[in-house]
């Protein structure tokens, strides 16, 4: 999928966790070794090719779209997407992109720090008629693992996915190429006007339309609360910086 071009951010949540402690800030605008949070996001996007990238809002949303206009390079087309329920799951931040994204996508979220070399694995080794998660299996490297969503896998697909899975061999980055049939999967799992991506990825995994992307040795941080934001800044100060080319 050398092609794939066109990136969604989520970004719509209140970040409550994190927020205590930078009350500030949106929380993808939150400092981090004096650089926005979803600054790193952008870079390792946008270093790997992406030309178009829709954020979805809600929380403090003309903030934040003030905040991310000023960070985008001119060259790449940002579009913004508003999600007026933003305190349900992330799925209907997802759902809120239906109309706007009609072609495979990458999916990222504003609160996570990535090697752009992440973006090109997945890039490389996924298809266009599935979904694609790229995956972690340094179990030993994550940060918090009891707050990680975690994976079991079988073969190149998945035989499980969840934060309060028993058995896993990976851990969920974060980063997806998404087929477009994703928010008809999304429209299946609502319960209630709501769901989740998890609840998305377990079905597509059921009828095996999910495949696994072993990152390797790249790095990713989520940055969900003030221990994890300390940690990012540890390992970006020691290596310099983590948008580093596959």
């Amino acid at each position: 999928m050398k092609t794939l071009s066109e990136a969604v951010i989520l970004m719509a949540g209140i970040g409550s966790r994190l927020r205590v402690h930078h009350k500030d800030f949106p929380k993808p605008l939150t400092p981090v070794r004096g650089r926005p949070l979803i600054s790193y996001t952008i870079d390792a996007l946008t270093r790997s090719g992406i030309r178009a990238i829709t954020a979805v809002v809600g929380y403090e949303s003309e903030a934040l779209m003030r905040g991310v206009k000023t960070l985008m390079p001119h060259d790449v087309q940002l579009r913004f997407v508003e999600n007026r329920e933003w305190r349900k799951q992330n799925g209907i931040s997802l759902l809120a992109a239906k109309d706007v994204v009609t072609t495979p996508f990458f999916l990222t979220m504003s609160d996570h720090i990535f090697d752009a070399a992440i973006v090109d694995l997945i890039r490389e080794g996924g298809a266009r008629d599935q979904l694609s998660i790229a995956i972690d299996r340094k179990l030993d490297s994550i940060f918090d693992i009891d707050d990680a969503t975690k994976v079991q896998t079988r073969g190149r697909g998945i035989a499980g996915i969840g934060k309060d899975l028993q058995q896993f061999d990976a851990i969920d980055t974060g980063v997806f190429v998404c087929p477009p049939e994703i928010f008809a999967y999304l429209e299946r799992a609502r319960r209630d006007g709501d769901c989740s991506l998890t609840d998305a990825v377990r079905l597509m995994a059921a009828e095996d339309k999910v495949r696994c992307i072993d990152i390797g040795n790249a790095w990713w941080q989520d940055v969900d609360t003030a221990e994890m934001l300390q940690q990012a800044e540890k390992i970006i100060a020691r290596t310099g910086s983590v948008v580093t080319a596959a």
